[in-house]
């Protein structure tokens, strides 16, 4: 039993030593968590308004989450590890384009930047859905604000939310887009690592 621990152990140490935890629990919660529930207030849509609604609020709850947790929580987790000027940014892309973009244990300044667009972007979507919500169907938090308002306004307020929707699906794309390619530039699985928060340890 003993000889059979001590192999097992003696084989994990090298893939113990080759990875880094990166991600911590909550990013991750709040990753696929916001994944769903985007997903699924998109897809439902007005059909099943009550789930829509319900969806939106799990959206905008997380968005909360992550803000606290952006100043907050351990080191990749906060907005100072990746929030980058637009100079850096601009670098980033100009050394992707060019396949010698430097690897970052947490998200590099086009990840970062693309975090903050769509956090912004989903918290206006799910904004700009409670105030619908409140001018017609007179219900939810903003509702005693928006139920007085002019059918006109719900009604341009309707595109908005609907335009701020396919936006946000648009950054999900262009996001996608971008991991598939650092993915591929630096020979790792981000998406693996967002599942179980590892990555490899020594930058190449």
């Amino acid at each position: 039993m003993f000889a059979r621990t001590a192999v097992a152990q003696a084989t994990e140490k090298p893939a113990a030593a080759d990875r880094i935890h990166v991600w911590d629990p909550l990013v991750r919660l709040f990753h696929w968590s916001l994944v769903a529930g985007f997903a699924t207030a998109y897809l439902v849509e007005d059909d099943w308004l009550s789930l829509h609604v319900w969806a939106g609020y799990l959206v905008l709850a997380l968005i909360a989450v992550r803000l606290v947790w952006g100043f907050a929580g351990p080191r990749h987790a906060r907005f100072s590890d990746f929030v980058r000027g637009p100079r850096q940014i601009g670098r980033y892309f100009a050394d992707t384009f060019q396949g010698r973009a430097p690897r970052y244990l947490g998200h590099n300044p086009a990840g970062g930047a693309m975090i903050v667009l769509l956090l912004t972007a989903v918290a206006a979507t799910g904004i700009t859905g409670l105030a619908l919500y409140g001018a017609q169907e007179l219900a939810g938090p903003l509702a005693p604000l928006t139920r007085d308002w002019p059918a006109a306004w719900g009604h341009n307020l309707e595109e908005v939310h609907e335009v701020l929707a396919n936006l946000t699906l648009g950054l999900i794309l262009l996001h996608l887009a971008g991991v598939i390619a650092s993915s591929l530039l630096h020979r790792e699985n981000l998406v693996r690592a967002m599942i179980t928060g590892d990555k490899r340890r020594d930058p190449e």
